[in-house]
């Protein structure tokens, strides 16, 4: 299973742009005449999104291209060295978590958001119950519970920032609706909360799990945080989620903020 899903992506990132094949380590770069920054993008096998994974690093691909921002993907922990990680402005964690990382990589990678690097996180990547402290802080919350995929309606509350400024002020969205635990940090931005009312928490296939979280419920956040700067959405469980042009516009607002630190007007 695990070596059909790297053919899939493959074949699905070869096929789909002109992208060249670097070393043999799964990655994939977007070369363009002048990159605004340089992005990359880490992924683990994951039962839950073994589907959503190829979709969704097409759909960053086409983001690549569109706002020409240089494009790598990784599945090799390794890659996590000094050396390397000093090519990207910022890294993104699609579904991903750092549990299959040494102790060696988790510092390179912990240095390089305190010498300003950028991380965005990206659904799966909440869960994270079992990492150190620095990466749940990194991130912002971890995930507790969640319900089966249903339709709700939610609340843009800030949107000064690039990652919710063309969304309008509410917005009904299909997914996976994680709860999490309270702030682990002090300064978190919440950019879009959910609207309990709008679905079932207690939709959990007949067992007796309770993911409500009440008023106030973040799905949506950035921070800065240990030197460099923090995006989280809890959105992306469904494969098609991301060919939806407002979704994908959300999240490259947010790997522009962290990649650049700019176009966010902090009231």
């Amino acid at each position: 299973m695990k070596h059909c899903y790297f053919l899939i992506v493959a074949i699905i990132l070869f096929l789909g742009t002109n992208t060249t094949l670097a070393q043999p380590d799964n990655r994939f770069r977007q070369p363009h005449s002048r990159n605004q920054f340089e992005v990359l993008v880490y992924t683990s096998p994951d039962k839950w999104h073994n589907l959503t994974e190829p979709v969704a690093l097409l759909a960053l691909q086409d983001l690549a291209q569109k706002h020409a921002f240089g494009f790598t993907w990784t599945t090799i922990n390794s890659m996590f060295n000094d050396k390397d990680l000093a090519k990207f402005d910022v890294i993104v964690f699609l579904q991903s978590t750092s549990r299959d990382f040494p102790s060696e990589e988790r510092e390179n990678f912990k240095r390089f958001i305190q010498n300003g690097g950028g991380f965005v996180g990206i659904h799966g990547t909440s869960a994270c119950q079992r990492e150190g402290e620095w990466f749940r802080k990194l991130v912002g919350r971890t995930l507790t519970l969640h319900p089966e995929e249903q339709t709700a309606v939610l609340n843009v509350v800030n949107k000064n920032h690039p990652s919710t400024m063309h969304l309008p002020d509410k917005w009904i969205w299909t997914d996976e609706w994680y709860s999490y635990t309270e702030a682990l940090t002090e300064n978190q931005k919440v950019l879009i909360t959910i609207d309990e009312s709008t679905y079932d928490p207690d939709r959990t296939w007949g067992d007796d799990r309770v993911t409500a979280m009440g008023d106030f419920h973040p799905i949506a956040w950035c921070q800065e945080y240990d030197g460099g700067r923090s995006f989280y959405t809890t959105m992306g469980h469904m494969p098609a989620l991301f060919k939806d042009q407002w979704f994908l516009d959300h999240i490259y607002g947010g790997i522009y903020w962290a990649a650049t630190g700019l176009g966010f007007e902090e009231e």
